[in-house]
């Protein structure tokens, strides 16, 4: 599979990359069908399986629920096979997102996800934004706190899961990765992903397919063909569906 460069400074990963929130979580969706849980054996296959079509990108939260620790308990054993992002700052438990943006919450939540992801070193760690980015950034310790943990080299990249363009504008000046929202029913971020490509700057896209609205082929070929686009998260419980994808944009 393609791979593509995560910033200036990060490493390659697969152009499309496995979002692992069905995985974990299936209360408060934005899918357009609901969906179970699957067991822990049908996790392990399906992981498994997408690290074996070469899909070494995986993107989680605390905020998916058994999401992390399910990850941590069937591939660990493969962790140098995949690169692997998790966010700070949203937790959702009993049916309800909370949000806590000090420092003193993210040293904890960084701790619990590499106990849960059982690893060493978070690859990626991405600021979950309540949808106030610019205060997040303005007014609260979470970018000093993330930029302490790189320096402790317990996370490699750090950048911001963005709700506004503007407040993905303000990350350019400190984040190594956005995660934006863009697909053809929005282009709202384009500037932005032009802007982190001059500066250097990786780019995962989450939405690419508006959550199921869209079909595969168009809507990632259309993401993929952005130059500033490093990697594209698609959710899914199905390694089929997952191949399908990457046959669609095989010629890319």
């Amino acid at each position: 599979m393609d791979q593509r460069q995560l910033g200036s400074q990060g490493p390659l990963v697969s152009t499309i990359g496995f979002g692992a929130f069905k995985i974990g979580r299936n209360e408060q969706t934005k899918y357009g069908t609901e969906y179970s849980l699957p067991d822990e054996a049908e996790v392990s296959r399906l992981l498994n399986e997408l690290l074996d079509l070469g899909i070494n990108y995986i993107d989680t939260a605390p905020a998916y629920g058994l999401s992390e620790a399910r990850i941590g308990s069937v591939i660990a054993h493969r962790r140098a096979e995949y690169i692997l992002s998790t966010k700070v700052g949203e937790t959702f438990e009993n049916g309800v997102s909370t949000y806590d943006f000090s420092g003193g919450a993210i040293e904890r939540s960084v701790e619990r996800s590499l106990q849960r992801l059982k690893t060493e070193t978070l690859d990626v760690v991405f600021i979950h934004s309540n949808a106030d980015d610019l205060a997040i950034q303005r007014d609260t310790d979470a970018v000093a706190t993330l930029q302490r943990l790189r320096e402790q080299k317990f996370v490699r990249q750090i950048g911001l899961s963005a709700k506004s363009v503007a407040g993905a504008e303000a990350a350019l000046a400190w984040a190594d990765v956005l995660m934006v929202e863009y697909h053809l029913q929005d282009r709202a971020f384009e500037p932005v992903i032009a802007a982190a490509r001059a500066a250097g700057i990786g780019v995962v896209v989450k939405k690419a397919l508006a959550s199921g609205k869209l079909a595969a082929d168009a809507g990632l070929r259309f993401v993929l063909n952005n130059p500033g686009v490093t990697t594209v998260v698609v959710g899914t419980l199905n390694s089929q569906h997952m191949r399908q994808n990457l046959n669609a944009i095989s010629d890319l």
